[in-house]
């Protein structure tokens, strides 16, 4: 029988971070919680990423998991963006590193793949397998929905994972 895992996947973002937990023995999976953290654009940027910290950590606190995944990012055109949301992925790896959970990071087109097959799936797309896998579940933010596909991603490739740490 395999062991239940909880999972928190992570869709960064400055302003909106994503965050979803599930459930999976390996066969089934679960879904127990998810949200997104907003920070406002106008207060200044240490004020932004405490935000995001706090209401990551209490998702964390809260709900338990024992495994964490994020998306990762590309370098956008704008350099600024790329550097401000590196802060952001800054305070998420930070947060999950403090709870003591190991994390793992997936291209975009990996998540997509995983959950539906084709590496440039549609976000539609991304949501209606989603509530396949999930039934029931209403998810009601793209954020939210990317870091359930994340902690679905994990989900799936963890084995793999763990027998490469072997």
């Amino acid at each position: 029988m395999a062991t239940l895992i909880r999972i928190l996947g992570i869709d960064p973002g400055l302003q909106h971070t994503g965050w979803g937990i599930i459930e999976s023995d390996g066969h089934r999976i679960k879904y127990i919680a998810s949200g997104v953290c907003h920070s406002k654009a106008e207060h200044p940027m240490p004020d932004r990423l405490l935000a995001i910290q706090t209401l990551l950590s209490e998702a964390i606190t809260r709900h338990q998991p024992v495994e964490a995944a994020m998306e990762e990012t590309f370098v956008n055109k704008n350099a600024m963006s790329s550097l401000k949301l590196g802060h952001a992925r800054g305070a998420l790896m930070l947060t999950v590193a403090l709870a003591g959970l190991p994390l793992a990071e997936y291209a975009a087109t990996v998540v997509k793949k995983t959950v539906t097959g084709k590496g440039r799936a549609e976000k539609e797309q991304v949501q209606g397998m989603l509530q396949y896998v999930l039934p029931g579940t209403k998810i009601t933010n793209p954020d939210e929905a990317d870091a359930l596909a994340v902690a679905l991603c994990h989900a799936y490739h963890l084995p793999v994972r763990k027998l490469r740490a072997l």
